[in-house]
Formats: C-alpha cells, structure tokens, sequence
C-alpha cells in the first residue's frame, strides 16, 4: 500500500523520519547509539563551480542542484536502518546517435543528514523503463563509494557527490538507459542509520552540466519497497512534485566516447 504520498518530496523531508518510524518501522532500535539529538559530524567543502570532481572523465552531467530555486528538491534513494530494504531513484541518459558511450561509473549528489556508513553502495543500469515496469538490467553490482561534498547546504542537509565505479566499461551504444546508484547506512553500531535519511538533488538550471541535453526531462522513476512504490515516476502527480521538480536529476556518467 502506498503511505504517505507527499513524504517524498524533499520540503518534508525532516518530517518523513518520524512519519516512516510509525507506518513501517525499522528492524534496528533508534537508540541502539546515542540519539538524533547529537550532532553528527559531516564532511565541509566549498561550493562548486564546475561538474564534480569525482565525474572525471565525466561523459555527461545534468547539472547541479540550485538551492535557491523554489523548485529545488531530493528524492528518495536511500538503503538505511531506517529505510530497510531500499529505496532507489532512477534517471536517464539518451546516448545519441553516432556516439558510443564506454561508462565505468556512476556519480549522484546526495544530501544527507549523517555520515556514509559503512562506504559502501549499489549500482544499475537499466533499458526499458516505464510506469509499474523496470524494464531490463544490464549491468549492476556493489561495492566501494567515494565520497566529497559540494558544499551545498538544503534545508538543512549538507549535499555530497557520491561515486561508485567498477574497472571494466560497460559499452553503450545509442538509445535510453537508466542510472541509479543507492549509498547505504547499515552499520548497527550506528546509531544515526536508524534515523539517517538520504535524497538524490534534482536540478532545475542545469549549470555546470556536460552534455545535459542527454537527460530526457520528467524520466525519472522511484522504485521503492518500504514505501510501496513499484517503479513509479515521479511526476506522477501523487508523490506531490510540480513538472520543473520532476523533470531532471543532479547526476553523471563517468567514462569515454
């Protein structure tokens, strides 16, 4: 069953924790360490002013959050003590025409409210993706994620570039994909991953993007156990975004053509 439709939306993002503690409740006790009433620390940086770092080579980048913007907003994506199971967030990229893309990487900015812990995430790349369906996996995995800030600071969450690559390309050749990486909390001798909450950025200008125009607006999609939601776009007008929040995601490719 779909619960609490409009949680999604990052302007009630620090409601959401207590919202999904009492509708699905978390294996892990809350207070296995500490409590959300001590601070946590975080890493800092400085603003960016060119596509992140970690996106290098970096074949194709949509573009950073604005936080300015009142159309600024994060999305679920998140496998915590809290959200167990998972809850991923897919965007797309069309390669085009006479252009052969070798990507080993994956970078999405993420903003978080406690640290990554342990450093580790999961991968994919789909085809076919569409409403209630998650088409066809052609590649996915886990493993080590690197993380550095942006600098950016959203309603309170500090935002980070978060990357996961792998050593042997995955070739693809022109048409649509989907991309999706998920960082995780699952430390039980943290506390902060039964209340840690984690929301990939959207992006409404665009700026600082490589290729931007490769990301088909309003393709995004929330594929979600704990919350219910089996491939569903987010524009979908029950998960409560306007068409400028749900039209593209702060994410790259890293890789050659």
């Amino acid at each position: 069953m779909k619960t609490t439709l409009l949680a999604f939306a990052f302007v009630v993002a620090l409601s959401l924790s207590a919202v999904a503690a009492s509708s699905k409740k978390p294996a892990a006790s809350v207070h296995l360490k500490g409590n959300d009433s001590i601070a946590v620390p975080h890493f800092t940086g400085t603003p960016s002013s060119t596509p992140p770092a970690l996106c290098s080579p970096c074949i194709f980048y949509g573009g950073d959050l604005d936080t300015s913007s009142p159309n600024a907003a994060g999305m679920s994506d998140e496998n915590t003590l809290l959200i167990l199971g998972g809850s991923s967030t897919y965007a797309a990229v069309n390669i085009p025409t006479g252009v052969t893309a070798n990507v080993y990487g994956i970078v999405f900015n993420v903003q978080a409210d406690a640290a990554f812990d342990p450093m580790q995430g999961t991968y994919d790349i789909r085809t076919g993706v569409s409403e209630g369906d998650g088409g066809t996996s052609i590649a996915s995995g886990s493993g080590a994620v690197v993380v550095q800030p942006t600098g950016r600071n959203f309603l309170g969450l500090y935002e980070y570039t978060v990357a996961l690559s792998w050593s042997s390309a995955v070739t693809l050749t022109p048409g649509e994909y989907w991309f999706n990486v998920t960082p995780q909390c699952l430390n039980t001798l943290d506390g902060s991953c039964n209340v840690f909450r984690q929301f990939v950025s959207n992006t409404t200008s665009l700026a600082n993007g490589r290729h931007a125009s490769w990301q088909p607006l309003h393709e995004m999609f929330l594929n979600s156990s704990f919350f219910g939601f089996t491939w569903a776009n987010w524009c979908d007008s029950s998960l409560g975004f306007n068409s400028q929040q749900c039209a593209a995601m702060s994410f790259g490719l890293r890789g050659t053509d």
